[in-house]
């Protein structure tokens, strides 16, 4: 009986020593995968990120141009209004601010009566727009704006030179200037009362009436 408690037991040892192999094999082959896996890892570049579609590019609004000798309240060549002329983003603009005759017979203000445009006639001319987009040209004037005229109800392109500090050129065609005519502008007082018409309080975007 000991003999075979022996033979059982030596025939035990191979078994184990079998088992133990095939664990050791097992052991690994899995450190030997996580091995694999990690340097998959380790030399996996991260991919390029996609390139953005550009932005289209946004747009600046037009410069504020300073009119210097242009701008202030101008009284036309009669006597009888005053325009005040300013800078409309990168043009110049005008509009009238001052009557010396603010009324009809009647008493009722004065309206843009000659329009040609009847949808207009009732307009005040108390803050009227007569001139409008006026371009800097490079000899200094402004040119290629249109001015408005409420006694006719026409409208004609114009420029605009200095003749001195309180001097303004205003002359009057159409399309050309071999056939014009110039008109002198004195610069008002600062005293001068403005309108009362709550149109002429801001300055109006011009639209010329051809």
């Amino acid at each position: 009986m000991g003999v075979a408690m022996l033979q059982s037991s030596v025939v035990t040892f191979p078994n184990t020593a079998t088992k133990l192999r095939r664990c050791t094999i097992l052991v690994a082959a899995l450190m030997i995968g996580w091995g694999g896996a990690a340097a998959a890892q380790t030399v996996r570049q991260p991919q390029p990120a996609a390139p953005k579609a550009p932005q289209a590019a946004v747009q600046p609004p037009p410069a504020i141009i300073e009119p210097e000798g242009f701008a202030g309240v101008w009284l036309d060549d009669t006597g009888d209004g005053a325009v005040e002329i300013a800078s409309c983003g990168d043009r110049l603009c005008g509009w009238i601010v001052w009557l010396k005759q603010p009324t009809d017979k009647g008493g009722r203000p004065l309206t843009d009566g000659y329009n040609p445009e009847s949808t207009q006639r009732s307009r005040p001319i108390c803050g009227l727009p007569v001139i409008g987009d006026l371009r800097r040209q490079s000899n200094g004037t402004w040119d290629d704006g249109w001015i408005y005229d409420p006694k006719e109800g026409k409208s004609y392109d114009v420029e605009l030179r200095t003749a001195g500090l309180d001097r303004l050129k205003v002359t009057g065609y159409l399309g050309t200037k071999f056939l014009s005519e110039t008109f002198i502008w004195t610069r008002a007082p600062a005293t001068l009362p403005r309108c009362t018409t709550s149109s002429a309080s801001s300055a109006p975007v011009p639209v010329p009436v051809r």
